[in-house]
């Protein structure tokens, strides 16, 4: 046969977040971790008996968004190959049609030319939506959150600026009803629909400080975000204390927003 089949798991990150990789290869005893170009870092891990390691985790510690879907693909895939019918012209075709609908990527274009009638099969239906523990917020937000500072001109405004918190999560177009559900579980929030993505955002101030703030207290983020967390957290305290009403404080705050939000990681089966 003309190709070759590997199943690999990879989280990606700025190389700023290599000690969180490192934490994450110490957790599960198994995989590698690489440099990727000059600011990229993968953790990598392969191989049967190391993929089981991290299903076992995935199948106790279920994904939300449709991350499971491709999990439960990639797992599909795995269990296949572990019986070797990925050597069979059936088998390769049905990894091809598993292919074809993970991480919102597809096949690659020489392989759509080479495997013409290769027909993509439906993703799972992702049903259990709900989060289980606030430990799981977290750990999704060190991967797709962002604290941002906002700043605008504002002729009302004394210093002729206005300055604003947002908390954002932001998930591909599919997970709309998971982000949805997450303004009836912080009881915070909106959905706004973008291009391609949507956007969970609370800017409301006293939502921020009194609701969002309290949980990264208790549930701990980690690597770069939880630096930008902190400097987040320092911008609310100076608006809370009225500073922002301030030249020196909203300088200050200027100061704060400048080392923000540079990478954020990505995780692939």
């Amino acid at each position: 046969m003309a190709y070759r089949v590997k199943a690999v798991f990879h989280i990606g990150v700025h190389i700023r977040d290599l000690a969180l990789l490192e934490q994450i290869q110490l957790f599960f005893g198994v995989g590698t971790i690489s440099k990727l170009g000059a600011e990229s870092v993968q953790f990598r891990v392969s191989g049967f008996e190391n993929l089981k390691v991290i299903m076992d985790h995935f199948d106790k510690y279920p994904l939300l968004t449709n991350k499971q879907s491709d999990y439960l693909l990639f797992k599909q895939v795995v269990n296949d190959m572990e019986q070797g019918r990925h050597l069979t012209v059936e088998g390769l075709n049905k990894i091809m049609s598993i292919k074809a609908v993970m991480n919102n990527k597809g096949m690659s274009d020489s392989l759509n030319l080479a495997l013409p009638d290769i027909e993509p099969i439906l993703r799972p239906d992702i049903k259990d939506r709900n989060i289980k523990s606030l430990h799981w917020l977290a750990g999704f937000t060190d991967a797709e959150g962002c604290f941002f500072i906002a700043l605008k001109k504002s002729p009302e405004s004394k210093l002729g600026e206005t300055v604003w918190l947002r908390f954002i999560l932001t998930q591909h177009v599919r997970d709309e009803e998971f982000l949805k559900s997450l303004i009836s579980t912080l009881n915070c929030g909106r959905y706004i629909p973008k291009s391609g993505y949507g956007e969970f955002i609370v800017e409301k101030f006293t939502d921020v400080f009194d609701k969002v703030i309290p949980i990264f207290e208790k549930f701990k983020l980690h690597g770069v975000k939880s630096k930008n967390y902190e400097d987040f957290k320092k911008a609310a305290l100076l608006i809370k204390n009225k500073q922002h009403l301030t030249r020196e404080g909203l300088d200050q705050i200027k100061k704060i927003k400048g080392s923000m939000n540079k990478n954020s990681p990505r995780v692939f089966f």
